[in-house]
């Protein structure tokens, strides 16, 4: 193997070939980088081998990285059983909690200085090795936290990793991290699944008038239920912080609301609330990790046909306008939706006028 000193990385094992394992496998396989599979689910490893991931791992094969894809509870026994077998000369991992996985590993006697805990912070809503995607990472923070008995070698091959797969690595303190996390992914989980929830009992009425807004605020809630509980056990005081905060919020918005009797001074709880709620969404980095930017929206009238979207696209492209996100909202009932076109503001105008020049509809 070529000397580690060099930051190169020639094999890995993934341990664990559900979305984020198996993702990174894909990543590092196009980085010509060898990689072995492995996972207690025979099903879930032939399924990543035949979509390019890797090979089977038999045991034997000591490589230069094994990266721990399972559960934050498991994460401490399975990187005790690869170190006494020798499996590779550095370890990491990619739980979403870190002092969890450190504290355990700790106990059990795991050698420290060959491992770098570590969290790539990208997912989806789906789960398994056939929604994996070699590009998962590109510009995602990945975070990772050496302790102080991590050695520099150690810490230095987990960087490389990183680069490798396409992440921006983030160094912090693994209870930083997880302060962190619960306030900007595992608490905002836990409250999309409660308005999710709500939904379950609605009538047919209030759904058939449901909206991209509902459908933004709930997406991540179809996410595994089991994999989620995991996540919230392994950092559960820093979640239960930021929800009870979340709480007394919506009880002072409800309990003004409730006050409310015609009288509007009863209103300002809430609308601070709302008015911080718009300060925080400005805060959330924008494109490439920059900051937050405003953009127009161009709405556009497009049929729920195969080759619209690509159509309507390359029409954008035309009038050299670049498209900075798009969003989509189907409308209930028809063959049609609106294809929301994020812009610069200042090129607003030649958008919309370049798009109904080509036959386009684009609603004043």
């Amino acid at each position: 193997m070529t000397p580690i000193e060099d930051a190169e990385i020639g094999s890995v094992v993934v341990v664990g070939t559900g979305l984020i394992g198996t993702s990174i496998a894909l990543a590092l396989r196009q980085r010509d980088v060898r990689v072995f599979l492995a996972d207690r689910d025979a099903g879930a490893v032939r399924l990543a081998r035949e979509l390019g991931a890797g090979e089977d791992w038999t045991g034997e094969q000591r490589v230069d990285i094994a990266v721990v894809a399972v559960p934050p509870q498991f994460v401490a026994q399975q990187l005790l059983d690869l170190q006494k077998r020798d499996s590779a000369r550095f370890y990491t991992d990619v739980a979403s909690v870190k002092a969890l996985p450190l504290a355990q590993a700790a106990q059990l006697g795991c050698d420290l200085t060959t491992y770098v805990a570590g969290h790539p912070l990208a997912g989806r809503e789906r789960s398994g090795p056939a929604a994996a995607r070699a590009d998962l990472f590109l510009g995602r923070p990945w975070a990772y936290c050496p302790t102080d008995e991590a050695s520099p070698q150690a810490v230095d091959a987990v960087e490389r990793l990183i680069s490798l797969c396409g992440g921006n690595a983030v160094r912090l303190d693994a209870t930083e991290h997880d302060r962190a996390v619960a306030v900007v992914s595992h608490a905002p989980h836990v409250t999309a699944a409660a308005v999710a929830a709500r939904l379950a009992e609605a009538s047919e009425t209030a759904l058939g008038l449901s909206g991209q807004g509902v459908r933004d605020v709930t997406r991540i809630a179809a996410s595994d239920p089991a994999l989620w509980t995991g996540i919230l056990e392994g950092n559960a005081l820093p979640v239960a912080e930021v929800l009870e905060a979340l709480v007394a919020d919506l009880s002072a918005a409800a309990g003004s609301l409730r006050a409310l009797a015609g009288d509007g001074a009863a209103m300002g709880q809430v609308t601070d609330l709302l008015s911080r709620g718009v300060r925080g969404t400005g805060r959330i980095p924008g494109k490439h990790g920059g900051p937050a930017r405003t953009y127009a929206v161009v709405q556009v009238l497009i049929g729920d046909r195969p080759g619209e979207l690509a159509r309507l696209v390359q029409a954008a492209g035309e009038t050299g306008v670049n498209i900075e996100d798009i969003r989509l909202e189907h409308a209930t009932g028809l063959e049609l939706g609106a294809a929301e076109l994020y812009v610069r503001p200042e090129a607003a105008e030649t958008l919309t006028e370049g798009l109904r020049e080509r036959g386009w509809q684009v609603p004043s």
